[in-house]
Parts: C-alpha cells; sequence; structure tokens
C-alpha cells in the first residue's frame, strides 16, 4: 500500500464528533465528488462520482451521525455511482450545509462552499481532511516531499487555500490541464497539515523518514566537505613539493634565505603533514599563518624562476 493510500485509510476513519464538523466534512465530499441532480428547482438526486469506496463508506456514515438516520436510508446505484433520491433527505442535508440558499436556490458546486460551513476552527480540519480524502494524493517520503488536492473548479482550489493557509501553512495553486492543483511542497508543511487533518500515525511514519533522511544528508555532507578539504590540502602540498622540487633542482637551497630553506627541507621531509605539524617541526616553532606564508614565497620564487 502506498504512503498516499494510507493517510487516506487514517483519515476515513477519522470523524468529526459535533455534528457542526461532521456537517463540514459532508460539505467537503459533494463539493469534491458530489453531483446533484435537480429538476423544477427541487433537488431529486445526489450522486458520488468517486470510485473510492472509502469515501462512499464515509459519507453514508455522516449522514447517518449527522441526520440521526438508522439504517433505512433511500439510497440506489446509477452507473455504478451511489445515489440517494430520498428529496426530504437531500433537502435538509443540502440546507444544513448552506447549498440552498434563504431564498431557496440550489448553489451550484463550482461557485465553491458557502464559508459559513468552516467558520470554526475544527470545522475548517474536517473540510480539509475530507477534501484531501477525495481530491488529494501524497508522494512517497522516501522520494520527495509533495502534498497535492486536484481540484475541478478554481473556486474550490482557493477556497481551500484559504483554509489551509489560515494555519500558517504555505499552499500554492498551478493549472494542469483542466484542473487547479493547490499544493504543498515543504516537508514541514506537509507534515504541519497532517497534525491538522488529525493524522497522527501518518505524521508519526512521515517524521521518522524526514529524520532519518536528514540525518544520513547531514552524514554526507560532512563526508563531501571532508573529501573536499582532504584534496585541496594534497594538491596544496603536491603543488608545493613540485615548486620546491623544482627551486632544489634550478636554483638550490643554498641561495634561500634560512627560514625558507628549513621550511623547503622540512615540507620535503614531511610531505604529507598539514600546515599546523610543519611549523612544530620548524625550529623555532611558526604557526600555521608563518608556516603558509613562507610557502608562498617558495612558490612565487619557483613561477619566477619557470618564466
Amino acid at each position: 500500500m502506498s504512503f498516499s493510500s494510507e493517510v487516506k485509510e487514517e483519515l476515513a476513519k477519522r470523524i468529526g464528533s459535533s455534528r457542526h464538523c461532521q456537517l463540514a466534512e459532508l460539505a467537503a465530499i459533494i463539493s469534491s465528488a458530489g453531483y446533484i441532480e435537480i429538476k423544477d428547482g427541487i433537488a431529486t438526486a445526489l450522486y458520488l462520482q468517486t470510485d473510492n469506496q472509502l469515501v462512499v463508506r464515509k459519507f453514508f456514515t455522516l449522514i447517518k451521525k449527522a441526520f440521526n438516520i438508522g439504517n433505512g436510508i433511500s439510497s440506489s446505484a446509477h452507473d455504478n455511482k451511489p445515489v440517494i433520491d430520498d428529496v426530504g433527505l437531500i433537502d435538509s442535508c443540502l440546507k444544513a450545509i448552506k447549498m440552498i440558499d434563504g431564498d431557496g436556490r440550489i448553489r451550484d458546486i463550482n461557485e465553491g462552499t458557502n464559508p459559513i460551513v468552516t467558520r470554526n476552527s475544527c470545522c475548517k480540519r474536517a473540510f480539509i481532511r475530507d477534501s484531501f480524502l477525495c481530491l488529494g494524493s501524497i508522494s512517497d517520503p522516501n522520494k520527495g516531499y509533495h502534498l497535492e488536492f486536484v481540484c475541478d473548479y478554481e473556486a474550490e482550489a482557493t477556497f481551500l487555500q484559504e483554509l489551509i493557509e489560515s494555519f500558517d501553512i504555505e499552499a500554492r495553486i498551478v493549472r494542469r490541464k483542466k484542473y487547479y492543483v493547490l499544493y504543498i511542497k515543504e516537508g514541514a508543511g506537509i507534515v504541519d497539515l497532517l497534525n491538522i487533518m488529525e493524522a497522527p500515525v501518518s505524521l508519526m511514519n512521515l517524521e521518522n523518514l524526514r529524520i532519518v533522511k536528514e540525518m544520513r544528508n547531514s552524514i554526507n555532507r560532512r563526508v563531501n566537505c571532508e573529501v573536499a578539504n582532504i584534496t585541496k590540502t594534497v594538491n596544496a602540498a603536491t603543488k608545493q613539493i613540485e615548486d620546491i622540487t623544482y627551486i632544489r633542482d634550478h636554483y638550490g637551497f643554498n641561495k634561500l634565505q634560512e627560514s625558507l630553506r628549513e621550511m623547503a627541507e622540512i615540507r620535503l621531509e614531511h610531505p604529507d603533514a598539514t600546515l599546523l605539524e610543519l611549523g612544530k617541526f620548524l625550529d623555532p616553532p611558526v604557526g600555521k599563518s608563518g608556516v603558509n606564508h613562507r610557502l608562498r614565497k617558495l612558490s612565487e620564487l619557483a613561477d619566477k624562476l619557470r618564466s
């Protein structure tokens, strides 16, 4: 099972304890996957256009809880899509989630959700949770961090973006063919969103993977840094020895100042030593900057001799 599927399995089991949160979840499912059939200004059927059985089961569970219904929901299937055809229940449901205005007008799904449904912070969480269940996906954390909602309508994507950003999480919208994709790419933002949607198990799994990845990356950075430093030191030492050998063969150490002659001899005797170690071999000992200064003088001399 993919990580995205695991997250949805967890979210499908999470149902708000308050009726207003349950209505927010119903609003999210209907706006994301619903289709309302209207005849003569009356909603006669409510379809769920999804193949995800997690969404279907949760939708009917929410209907039963929010409207205190037993097992006798009048429903059927049309083109393999679940449908509620109880006009009274549909009317109650749409009024409860503010999809029927005060004047009786049925709000079109592409107009977006009425903000009244998510005025409470807990209802915002509930709405985001079931929107992800219907529209969301998350990449394998081992490969990268990417969470997105694929929306049919711009108003739908914008509404979700506002809800998510109300929790101080940055989310962006991009047009992908005919869809509006709301996405989060930062690992920290995805972790925060899982917390908001109340998916603690998935959150911990993601955090554990993030910790392992960050430790691995930190180790790799240190190793790369050490390798780079060693390479730099070896290259510098090789160049110094080449310069000193050239001076010895084409100029002679006897013509050098005493300090430079001693430095040249010590470097040839200790080709693998660091600048700090070379300084300790001199008499009297010299610091790292002093050693570097003498070696630079020798290098300048070698360059003059070559030219």
